[in-house]
């Protein structure tokens, strides 16, 4: 009845392919009607309906969209809402792409590839999110939101440098959030594990900088320092062997008795928050429990604590 190729994602296949998968839809959406049919007669008379047959479908969708034909692309929709019904995952993905393609202006997309992505990303396809965002970036590169939630997926593909780049371009377009300064700060401190020695080294200043920027601008910000006092423990407990490691902006690590400040800093920050939070302080309460807890485990690990 049909292609074997076309039980394949079209996004794989070469261009000639796809347009003649296109070309092909009225005559294959005419001979598979019955299976689809609210006809007993005719259904009867179509062939049986099988999972390669809704793998049909959906291929011949996303071949229609990739040349234009967006009338047969609706048809293939309504055989698969029909079968599967309006709020099926995969139905709803697909609604999204045909709506992306008819969209008349960037406003009016916007919104629409970013419910998508919210889609995608339920449905766990990390790689279609990406590239959805990818292409939102494409035409709204100012959109803060979509590059913060773009660094979270390479994040959660252990893609740091990438994480790293996207959240960057966040602070860049609102360089006082933060929450961004301490998230970069994390990631940092995380790829830095995974690093060569001098690396790890510019990457452990780049997280106390933007660890210490995270409080300045906000002087309650319990996770800016957790950080602060992560990285100034790491430093202080293995410092670099190469003598004052600078980044990109020429930041040198402070000397031992600075990050030893910093420490006390971060140190007595955090156990005033955990004290007041615990005895239920107002204006102390707005505090997620879970990161007061891990601010209490990090004040009661005595490695943590064994430079002075």
């Amino acid at each position: 009845m049909t292609s074997s190729s076309l039980l394949r994602p079209p996004s794989h296949l070469p261009p000639a392919t796809a347009l003649k998968h296109s070309q092909l839809a009225p005559s294959i959406l005419e001979n598979t009607a019955g299976a689809v049919s609210n006809s007993t007669l005719q259904s009867l008379l179509a062939p049986s309906e099988t999972p390669e047959l809704w793998t049909t479908y959906e291929n011949l969708l996303l071949s229609c969209l990739r040349t234009g034909d967006d009338e047969a692309a609706h048809r293939c929709l309504e055989r698969l809402v029909k079968r599967f019904g309006d709020e099926n995952e995969r139905v709803l993905a697909l609604k999204g792409l045909l709506k992306e393609a008819e969209a008349e202006d960037d406003a009016t997309l916007e919104p629409i590839t970013k419910r998508r992505v919210a889609l995608l990303r339920s449905m766990g396809k990390v790689d279609e999110s990406v590239s959805a965002l990818i292409s939102l970036l494409d035409f709204s590169p100012t959109d803060a939101e979509a590059w913060a939630e773009l660094a979270d997926l390479y994040f959660s593909q252990g893609l740091s440098s990438q994480a790293i780049f996207a959240l960057e371009e966040v602070l860049v377009l609102q360089p006082n959030a933060w929450n961004i300064h301490a998230r970069l700060g994390e990631v940092l401190l995380m790829a830095a594990k995974a690093s060569s020695q001098g690396d790890a080294s510019r990457r452990l200043s780049e997280a106390l900088k933007r660890f210490c920027r995270s409080i300045e601008l906000c002087d309650d910000y319990l996770r800016g320092y957790y950080g602060l006092k992560l990285t100034t423990s790491q430093l202080l407990n293995d410092p670099p062997k190469a003598s004052r490691q600078q980044d990109s902006d020429g930041f040198n690590v402070p000397e031992p008795t600075t990050l030893q400040k910093l420490d006390a800093v971060a140190t007595e920050k955090l156990a005033e928050i955990v004290r007041q939070n615990s005895a239920g302080k107002k204006g102390w309460q707005g505090y997620d429990q879970a990161e007061v807890a891990a601010a209490r485990e990090l004040l009661e690990d005595k490695s943590m604590t064994t430079f002075k």
